[in-house]
This record gives structure tokens, C-alpha cells and sequence, in this order.
């Protein structure tokens, strides 16, 4: 041979895409950590007693271009016809210019929540936009930064209108015109909480001294549209809240729910140009009067000002979030749906005012010629006013139609045995209006074009919305790119730097594993598609599923939560009807550890269970001794515990067998939250070791990107005792969202992260993982303690670095240290939780090495800080730690601090030509919860906040 052959394929390169650190890299981490291997540290760290028996395998890793194949073969199963079905999902438009610069880009999808403001400014004026949007269109005072889909939305505003109104009534009133599915949502959420719901027709059925509140839909699932004003007077009067489910598109026409005198506006953003997606993810929204706003759910945008007094944004109110309230929260949203509100938000800013009701006036006009064609066709089309839908009385032909239909390919809405329902979009075009016409058996040309509308007179909208200047920009594509551009480039997100967020694993999302959500034949599917145009769906879905339960030793999983906190509630929900089926309703006790997430308690106390907290021992273990008199002294009520594992500590502990015996011989079922998964992947199955159920942050350990704050995919995994009861299933935990299959076009990422990686490349992806936090640890003990560790003294995945010595020897605050980091090009760890004062890193395997020296250098450096402020060389307060972030513009002018320009700007860790600059100063917080502004303020106010 004229050369030497080489084993190397340029595009086959699986542990080289997900894994960081090279073979050479992982060898000096090894001699720093004291292992001589990768199996010896994972020797050390990860209980023998735990250890699967069987190496991951269904068979070889997949290169790109093979998985890509394999994925466009898949998705070529899936029929993309033009679903015309609505029940609030609708076809749309993504300008070309949204999808790539902000759908498709990194800057945006890999972003975390908004937590550190200063380094999310961008982020944060995107989503002050959408709020901005929600409240002009529902007018009302106060909305959040989204919620997850309208039927979930529904349940917290019923929740909302419980611990909110003055009345004393346990019963829900829903209008029969609400969505079928968000019904079946609102009922799984108050069944447990003893609530009752009635459905009926708010102006002969409701009884408003007999409710808390009621909700209504606007305009109607079949098209009607009705002014609630008078009914929401009578609830009112009775002290009762009334909320109203609208589409915000037909809020450009209609009479917002806000002019009607509701308190609480809700429903989806999905049709602002995100995409239909077989159910998601979308972004839902919610709206309250002012009085309201800090029992709203969901995180909310504020404008308060940094140390400079110039204006910044930030998270307002975050004192109601559910972290921080645990078992008193009344919700467990954590995941929002942060991407698709950016992305809703600038399409309302493409369009502004004049284009949204442009596209609404389209619609309508469009839904009315059908409908004349229709009349004129003899069909009796029994929805007088209407928006975009309609309902039609076609007597015994309903499935000669429906088939007709299907066969010019479009799907129309089935309703009971002798309607069809017919729900236009901004896709829909004169063929579509013809095509339908030929299935109702007439060949008409759609040449109707008067102006004819047919909303009724009295509710037809005369205020204004969205007249602030950033929705009457120059749409010119080049100053829509140039601004989504300037809100990513104030923002820190994975593209720039490692985001060493413990417990919440920001890995590589990989390019080649988000493409396909870009494709029609995933992106275009609407969720109540027939079966048999989703058969790659099924494909898809099912060999995820088969997957996932081979990588946690469960048997079946339920892909319906679409988010972390939403598995949760689905788990202690499928547990809670394991127990009703076997006559143990009495059954609602369940201990959770003082260190669980936050989430944990609130999930909890919605399924309506009694918390009982475990206290953790010294070296932050469960305390078993607790734990079992805890267990011992409910034995007869126990219904479930809630575990973290590893641990939320960072270490792998040697009791959680016994708790899980422990569990089960009082009768409860162990839920095992997912948060950690990372650290078990190819090593552990929590369904061997005694779990009973989990739920699995998709969006974290299997590459979903976290987009800001959102989307999520939490589904969860059981065993085979408690499959029957399953979210949706007859006798299970009923639907806990609106879709079947949660945010189904997101599943793509993790499949092909699991094609592309094989059981072994995963394994390798898990020990490294566990390596590049045993190496941060060792190379950081010496400046700071490491707060737990195993008998071996190992960390698992993450670690919990004790910065509380800088506060005792220098007054520096773990604030502090996170905001220097932001000079250094980093957004910190995980603050104070679930320690006080510390901060709980976890690098995940894709950080190669020199990032993680990177991050090293800066810690050692803000350490060395600290130091010169507790030696005297330092001004204690005048410092770069405490005067951190700094920003361009402290550059500007005289420099009068007692340390110079390059200390300040320029610490190890940061880049000399790349360097993040901050956009803003230190954000204050005291001020922007004092002074709430929600909502995008006129520009003369930023005048006034910076004097």
C-alpha cells in the first residue's frame, strides 16, 4: 500500500461530537484526579451494589449521515396533508427569517433561563415582547413569560381562580365549548384536590354561587363567538373569578376578554408562527388583572435598573416560584416554553399591529367564502358568527365527506356522528377552499371576492394594542435580523461558553439532532391527525420509548409530559390511581428529602398528597434512620417517597436500595426523579435497584436544548405494575396535557442523540461526565472545601463547591463570586441550592479540557481575589468582585477605582479578542419587584429610571 490505512471516518465521530475531552486530555485528568483509568474512578464512584449487569447495546453507533437517512426514511412515513381540524391548533407561517435566526440558532436554543439577568438581557426583551403582546391583545394587566400548552394553562387558571377568589365554593364551572382536550386536563388537575367540574352552557347552566370561578372559550372549539360579559358579572358577584381561553388572532378582531371584565386570560401562542409540531412544543400564555399577579404561575419579566441606573431586565416576583415555596407552592411550572414565546413574540414584532390583523382579516374572509360556497351547496352551517370555524350539519354523509376530503388530502374535524367542523389558517389558499368544497360534493371557483364579514356587530374591536415602538419597527429583513442579532449577542449562552449548571445538565445539543425538527414531515403534522399519517411517528416514538426503558430498566414509558415538572405530576398521579385500583385511596402520604427539588413537594401536594420532609444527614445523604421512623409512623397512609439519584448533593449513595425497601414494605411506591440521570446512563437502571417510576428530563440528559427556559420533555417511565395507569389510559392518571404525545417534534433530538451515540458511546458519555466533575473538584479543593463527597471521596456528576469560607474571610457573597464570573465569560453555577451560600457545578461530558481549565483558572482567580480583600489589599467593598460585572461602559470616562481597567475587564479565564462583555451593570432586584413593570415600558420611562 502506498500509505498507512487509518481506522478514522471523517463523519463517523460519535464520542468526538458528545463526548469533550480527547483520549490524551482524559489521561492528564486521570493523574489529577489519582485514578489510573476511567473504569477505576467509576470503580470508585458508582456503587457496586448498583451496577447494571448488562452493557447497553442495540447495536452499532450511527454517523450522521446514516442516522439523518435513517430519520428522513422515518419521517417519509408520516403524511403531511392540510389538517383543517383546528381545536386550537392551526397551521402557520414561520417567517423564514424567525426560523433560522432564531428556531435554528444556537444562540437562542441553547440558552438557559434567565436566572443570571445580566448575562439574558436579550432573551428577557424577547420575552418582555411577548408579555407586551398578551396583555394588548387580552387587556389585561399582568402576563407571564408562557406556560406550556392551553390546556395546562386552563388548570393553573382554575387554580388560580381557587386560592384567589373570595368564594367558598369547591366547584369549577367549564363552558362545553372549551377545547375536548383542555376538559380532560382541567379534570385530571382538580380530581385530586377534591374540586368538582361541571361542564355546560354559561348562559343557561352556570350557577355562580356555587362555583369559584369558570372558564370560557373564545371564540368556541366550533366556531361560535359569544360576549361573556353578563355571565362574568354574575360571577363576580358571587365572588367568583371568570377566565376566558382566547385565540390571540382573533383578539386583533374581537373584543378582548379584558373589555368583558375577566380576570384571567389564557390559551396558546402556537399560531404566531410556531410550527404545529403533532402537538408541540408550543407556548401557552397567561394574563391576570393586576391584583392577581403574584398568585400567577409562571415566571414573569421585569424592567428595574442595574447599579448604573440604566434600564435592565430581569425575573420579577420570583419569591412565588415554586423553588423557593416547595410544598406551599400552588404550582409546579418549571419549565416554561421561553423558545416558542420568542419566536411568538417576533412575529408579532414582523407583522406589528397593521400585518396581525391583516392575517386575521385573511382568515375570516377566507372562512366566509367557504361558508357561502357551503350554503350554496344546500349544507346547513350551523355556527352563526364566527372567527375562522365552523360547524356543519351534514346529516348520515359525515364519512362520505371525511373520506372525500382525506382523499384531496385535507383533514376535517369529526364531531359526533353528524358534524364535521372546519377551521381555516394563515396557510390555507384558494385550492384548499376549493378542494373542500369538491369533498361537500360541489365543484365551485372560489371567485367571491367582497368584503363580506360575518363577527358579530357588538364585539367587533375598536381599542388599540401593540403600540409600542418595537412593534413598528422597519420589518425590512435586514433590521429584523440585525435586532434578533443584537437581543443574542447581549446574552450568554452554550454556544459561547460552559454553562456549569448543577442538577441541570446544558450538554451539547447537537446540529445533526436538531435539524429534523425543521422538516414538514415532523413540523406540520396537527396532533389530532389520523393514525395512519403518523405512522413515522409511531416509528419514532416507539423505538425511543423501547430505548429508554432499556437504558432505565422500566418497562413501559408515557411520552405525554411535556416537561420535567409535568413527569413529575404524571408519576405521583399514575402512583396515586395504582393505589385507588386496589382500594388504598387513604394512601397520601409522601416523604420527600429537605434537599429535593423544589418542584417535588409542589408536584406532590397537586396530586394531593401530605408532605412529610426527611431531614438529610451530615454528609447530605437521605437520613435513613429518619426516613424509616418517618415511613414506619405513615405506614398505613404511605403512598410514595421522592428521591433524587444520585443524589442532589453530587454523590452516588449507598442507602438508596434501603430506602427503596424501606418504601416498599410500608406500602409505597418510589418515585426516583430524573434530574440525574446523566450520571446513571449505561452504569445504573434506577427500575432495578427498586424504582417504581421516574420521569426523564429529555432536555437534559438526552440533548433536547433548553431554548432559554423551555421546551421540555418529561416522560416518564414505570413498571410493569403500574402501566395500566398511565396518563390518558382508562382507570389512569388522565390527561396531564393537551397532547397525547406531549411536545411530539422535539422527540427527533433524542432519538437521534441515541442512534448517533450506540449503549456504548452513552456509557462513555456518563463516565466522562462523572470525570470532568471529579476534575473540577480536585482542582478547586484547593481554594475551596468540596462540601460532599463518597466514602472513596468521589463526586458524582456534579459538585458543590463551599465559597461560604470567601464570605467568612473576605465578606464576598456567592452573588459575588457569580457575577465575576460573567467577567471571566461564564454564567455561574447553580446558587445556593441546596446549600445555602455554595455553588453546584456540573460540567457534563461535552466540556473538553481546556474549557474546564478555563473555568478552573477563574474560580482559582476569584479565590485569590477574596484573599487580597482579607489581607487588606484590597478595599472591601470597592473590588472587582463586589463591583462585578463590569461593563464597556465603565470603561468610559475617568477610571477612579482603587484597582485597574485589565483586573476589572480582564481576569483569568476571559478572552482577549472574544471576550463576552456584560450589557448591563449588577441588576437590582429590590427595585424591579418594588417598581413592577411587566409589560415593554414607553421610552421616556427608561429616562426616568436612570435618573
Amino acid at each position: 500500500m502506498p500509505f498507512e490505512e487509518t481506522d478514522y471516518h471523517p463523519y463517523d465521530f460519535a464520542n468526538r461530537r458528545h463526548i469533550g475531552p480527547s483520549p490524551a486530555e482524559m489521561a492528564q485528568m486521570l493523574d489529577v484526579v489519582g485514578v489510573g483509568s476511567l473504569d477505576e474512578l467509576i470503580e470508585e464512584t458508582v456503587p457496586p451494589s448498583i451496577r447494571q449487569a448488562e452493557p447497553l447495546d442495540w447495536g452499532p453507533a450511527l454517523s450522521e449521515q446514516a442516522a439523518l437517512h435513517k430519520m428522513r426514511v422515518v419521517a417519509g412515513r408520516n403524511n403531511v396533508f392540510t389538517s383543517l381540524i383546528g381545536q386550537g391548533y392551526y397551521d402557520t407561517v414561520t417567517p423564514p427569517v424567525i426560523q433560522r435566526n432564531i428556531l435554528e440558532n444556537p444562540a437562542w436554543y441553547t440558552a438557559y433561563t434567565p436566572y443570571q439577568p445580566e448575562i439574558s438581557q436579550g432573551r428577557l426583551e424577547a420575552l418582555l415582547n411577548f408579555q407586551t403582546v398578551v396583555c394588548d391583545l387580552t387587556a389585561l394587566d399582568v402576563a407571564n413569560a408562557s406556560l406550556l400548552d392551553e390546556g395546562t394553562a386552563a388548570a393553573e387558571a382554575m387554580a388560580l381562580a381557587q386560592r384567589a377568589s373570595k368564594s367558598k365554593a369547591t366547584t369549577f364551572f367549564v363552558d362545553h365549548n372549551c377545547h375536548p382536550q383542555t376538559i380532560e386536563v382541567i379534570r385530571t388537575r382538580a380530581e385530586p384536590l377534591g374540586w368538582q367540574v361541571v361542564v355546560g352552557d354559561p348562559f343557561k347552566d352556570l350557577e355562580p354561587e356555587s362555583v369559584f370561578g369558570a372558564i370560557f372559550q373564545y371564540p368556541g372549539t366550533y366556531g361560535d363567538i359569544h360576549d361573556f360579559s353578563e355571565p362574568i358579572a354574575r360571577l363576580h358577584e358571587a365572588k367568583a373569578l371568570a377566565c376566558v381561553a382566547a385565540d390571540l388572532l382573533a383578539l386583533t378582531l374581537l373584543v378582548p376578554p379584558g373589555e368583558m371584565g375577566a380576570d384571567i386570560a389564557i390559551g396558546s401562542a402556537q399560531r404566531f408562527g410556531v410550527p404545529l409540531g403533532y402537538g408541540g412544543p408550543h407556548a401557552a400564555y397567561m394574563a391576570v388583572r393586576d391584583p392577581f399577579k403574584r398568585s400567577m404561575p409562571g415566571r414573569i419579566v421585569g424592567v428595574s435598573v442595574d447599579a448604573r441606573g440604566n434600564r435592565a431586565y430581569r425575573l420579577s416576583l420570583q419569591t412565588r416560584e415554586q423553588h423557593i415555596r416547595r410544598e406551599k407552592a400552588t404550582s409546579n411550572v418549571c419549565t416554561a416554553q421561553a423558545l416558542l414565546a420568542v419566536m411568538a413574540s417576533m412575529y408579532a414584532v414582523f407583522h406589528g399591529p397593521v400585518g396581525l390583523k391583516a392575517i386575521a382579516q385573511r382568515i375570516h374572509r377566507k372562512t366566509v367564502r367557504l361558508v357561502k360556497g357551503l350554503e350554496g351547496l344546500g349544507f346547513d352551517v350551523e355556527t352563526g358568527s364566527f372567527f375562522d370555524t365552523v360547524l356543519v350539519n351534514v346529516g348520515a354523509v359525515q364519512g362520505v365527506i371525511l373520506n372525500a376530503a382525506r382523499a384531496e388530502g385535507i383533514n376535517l374535524r369529526k364531531v359526533g356522528g353528524t358534524h364535521i367542523g372546519i377551521s381555516l389558517d394563515e396557510t390555507t389558499r384558494r385550492e384548499h377552499t376549493q378542494a373542500v368544497w369538491r369533498a361537500f360534493g360541489g365543484d365551485l371557483l372560489d371567485r367571491d371576492l367582497d368584503r363580506d364579514h360575518r363577527l358579530p356587530e357588538n364585539l367587533i374591536r375598536t381599542s388599540s394594542y401593540l403600540s409600542h415602538p418595537i412593534f413598528h419597527m422597519n420589518r425590512a429583513e435586514a433590521e429584523m435580523t440585525r435586532y434578533m442579532r443584537r437581543l443574542a449577542d447581549r446574552d450568554l449562552a452554550l454556544d459561547r461558553a460552559m454553562i456549569p449548571l448543577g442538577s441541570c445538565t446544558m450538554k451539547l445539543n447537537a446540529t445533526a439532532e436538531m435539524m429534523p425538527i425543521s422538516w414538514p414531515e415532523f413540523s406540520r403534522i396537527h396532533p389530532f391527525a389520523p393514525e395512519d399519517q403518523v405512522e413515522g411517528y409511531r416509528d419514532l416514538i416507539g423505538d425511543l420509548a423501547k430505548k429508554l426503558c432499556a437504558i432505565t430498566g422500566y418497562d413501559e414509558i408515557s411520552m405525554q409530559p411535556n416537561s420535567g415538572a409535568q413527569g413529575e405530576y404524571a408519576g405521583l398521579m399514575t402512583i396515586r390511581a395504582y393505589h385507588l385500583s386496589r382500594g388504598e385511596a387513604h394512601r397520601n402520604v409522601c416523604l420527600i428529602p429537605v434537599s429535593a427539588h423544589g418542584t417535588n413537594p409542589a408536584s406532590a401536594q397537586m396530586a394531593g398528597m401530605k408532605v412529610v420532609v426527611v431531614k438529610s444527614a451530615a454528609n447530605g445523604d437521605v437520613d435513613l434512620e429518619d426516613f424509616a421512623a418517618k415511613a414506619e409512623a405513615h405506614s398505613d397512609t404511605l403512598s410514595a417517597c421522592m428521591i433524587t439519584y444520585p443524589s442532589t448533593h453530587g454523590v452516588f449513595e449507598e442507602t438508596v436500595r434501603k430506602v427503596c425497601e424501606i418504601t416498599h414494605s410500608h406500602g409505597g411506591q418510589v418515585y426516583l426523579d430524573g434530574a440525574n440521570l446523566n450520571a446513571l446512563v449505561g452504569l445504573s437502571r434506577p427500575g432495578d435497584f427498586g424504582s417504581d417510576v421516574s420521569h426523564l428530563n429529555l432536555h437534559k440528559t438526552f440533548c433536547i436544548p433548553h431554548g432559554g427556559g423551555g421546551p421540555g420533555m418529561g416522560p416518564i417511565g414505570v413498571k410493569a405494575h403500574l402501566a395500566p395507569f398511565l396518563p390518558g389510559r382508562e382507570g389512569g392518571a388522565g390527561m396531564v396535557s393537551s397532547a397525547s404525545y406531549g411536545s411530539a417534534s422535539i422527540l427527533p433530538i433524542s432519538w437521534a442523540y441515541c442512534l448517533m451515540m450506540g449503549g456504548a458511546g452513552l456509557t462513555q458519555a456518563t463516565k466522562v461526565a462523572i470525570l470532568n466533575a471529579n476534575y473540577i473538584a480536585s482542582r478547586l479543593a484547593e481554594a475551596f472545601p468540596i462540601l460532599y463527597k463518597s466514602a472513596t471521596g468521589r463526586v458524582a456528576h456534579e459538585c458543590i463547591v463551599d465559597t461560604r469560607v470567601l464570605k467568612e474571610r473576605a465578606g464576598v457573597t456567592v452573588d459575588d463570586v457569580a457575577k465575576r464570573l460573567i467577567d471571566c465569560g461564564f454564567h455561574a453555577p447553580t446558587m445556593s441550592w441546596p446549600v445555602a451560600g455554595t455553588l453546584m457545578v456540573e460540567p457534563t461530558e461535552s466540556e473538553p479540557k481546556a474549557e474546564l481549565d478555563r473555568f478552573c483558572s477563574a474560580m482559582l482567580a476569584i479565590a485569590k481575589e477574596a484573599e487580597d480583600i482579607a489581607a487588606g489589599r484590597m478595599d472591601p467593598e470597592n473590588n472587582p468582585l463586589k463591583r462585578a460585572p463590569h461593563t464597556v461602559e465603565d470603561l468610559v470616562g475617568e477610571w477612579d477605582r482603587p484597582y485597574d481597567r485589565e483586573a476589572a475587564c480582564y481576569p483569568p479565564g476571559a478572552f482577549r479578542v472574544d471576550k463576552y462583555w456584560s450589557p448591563v451593570n449588577r441588576v437590582d432586584n429590590v427595585y424591579g419587584d418594588r417598581n413592577l413593570i411587566c409589560s415593554c415600558p414607553p421610552l421616556d420611562s427608561y429616562d426616568e429610571a436612570a435618573e
